[in-house]
């Protein structure tokens, strides 16, 4: 998937165009969605895209998936499944086709935000100016085809003019896909909730000690209580 994103902060405006992002429900502890997303990603991403910070081990073990599952299913692009995750297009052919190298996608989550992400992933739209026949609303003029349009189908932008400027106003459905609305909003949450997780894998493993240490507390709040009883028994 060509996701051509610029790596800058995001605020609740998409990238300053005046439209709305919506809200995604981002559960680390779902694997079930990110093992659907880490599957989406390599499928449909990982051939123009890098997430060059990451092993293809390291995410089997987090997202529970063993070596040899990870090898059978998402092992497309590389040989080991010690490998890094890189993109399969050389980037100069990437950069000579589209007009500029796509990024790498480890950390894109924590640069634009999952809202911005899911928003963006949901709102590419037909458009016979665009050299790729596709554009987006959340990011204008972007380089990215839809490579998602079989599942959302192909959908066009309506706008509305209010002082001269043109304002994103709803999405009409011209020709659907193979998924619903609900499935495929369903996908791209999914599908950006990994890369939420790509982004900062080790916030799994903080959650696990943090479970660990509230549970090491609470015992030790029992003893501390038993022993407190203790000392002062033969004062009271």
């Amino acid at each position: 998937m060509l996701f051509l994103l610029a790596v800058m902060p995001t605020a609740a405006p998409a990238s300053g165009t005046g439209v709305k992002l919506d809200p995604v429900d981002i559960d680390l502890h779902d694997k079930t969605s990110l093992q659907n997303g880490a599957r989406i990603f390599v499928n449909y991403c990982l051939s123009c895209h890098s997430a060059s910070y990451m092993r293809y081990n390291r995410m089997g073990h987090d997202l529970g998936l063993s070596d040899e599952l990870v090898q059978e299913n998402l092992l497309f692009a590389a040989d080991k499944v010690g490998d890094l995750m890189k993109a399969v297009m050389p980037r100069d052919d990437a950069k000579k086709w589209f007009g500029v190298a796509p990024p790498d996608l480890t950390v894109i989550s924590r640069a634009r935000g999952p809202e911005w992400i899911y928003t963006y992933l949901r709102s590419f739209y037909r458009d016979d100016k665009s050299p790729s026949g596709w554009n987006n609303t959340v990011f204008p003029n972007v380089a990215m085809p839809h490579v998602l349009y079989e599942w959302q189908g192909h959908q066009r932008a309506v706008f509305k003019t209010e002082h001269g400027v043109a304002k994103f106003e709803k999405f009409e459905l011209q020709r659907p896909g193979t998924m619903g609305e609900k499935q495929y909003n369903d996908a791209m949450r999914d599908l950006t909730n990994f890369m939420v997780y790509l982004g900062e894998p080790a916030r799994l493993v903080r959650y696990r000690l943090g479970i660990l240490v509230l549970i090491f507390l609470a015992v030790f709040l029992v003893f501390a209580y038993l022993l407190k009883r203790e000392y002062w028994k033969d004062i009271h």
